[in-house]
């Protein structure tokens, strides 16, 4: 198995760095576990399509782990704000045309 993956020595920048482009957007496709508390994982970078397979401690599993979770934490505060944004400039609307008269009982 150690001849099917060469990539079995630590990246120095973390999994999430793509080797090619440097974007910090690497994600695992696939995983699976592997001998001695190690994971076989499937890299990807959205941006340039850079991909590798490879066995990787748990250390770094982790922290591409981490990377990922502070990731979609950003994207679910995003989300919040645009939503709340959006609601509010709705709102906004529908106050004004409260105020123009322009809604009415039928409307409804």
């Amino acid at each position: 198995m150690h001849d099917k993956y060469p990539h079995e020595k630590p990246q120095e920048q973390g999994l999430h760095m793509c080797p090619d482009c440097t974007s910090e957007l690497v994600q695992p496709m696939a995983w699976a576990e592997a001998e001695g508390h190690r994971w076989e994982l499937h890299l990807e970078c959205p941006n340039c399509r850079w991909e590798e397979e490879g066995i990787y401690d748990r250390e770094q599993v982790d922290a591409l782990e981490e990377k990922l979770d502070d990731g979609l934490a950003a994207i679910l505060g995003d989300l919040q704000r645009l939503t709340q944004a959006n609601m509010a400039a709705d709102i906004e609307r529908f106050m004004g045309a409260l105020m123009a008269d322009q809604i009415l009982p039928e409307d409804f």
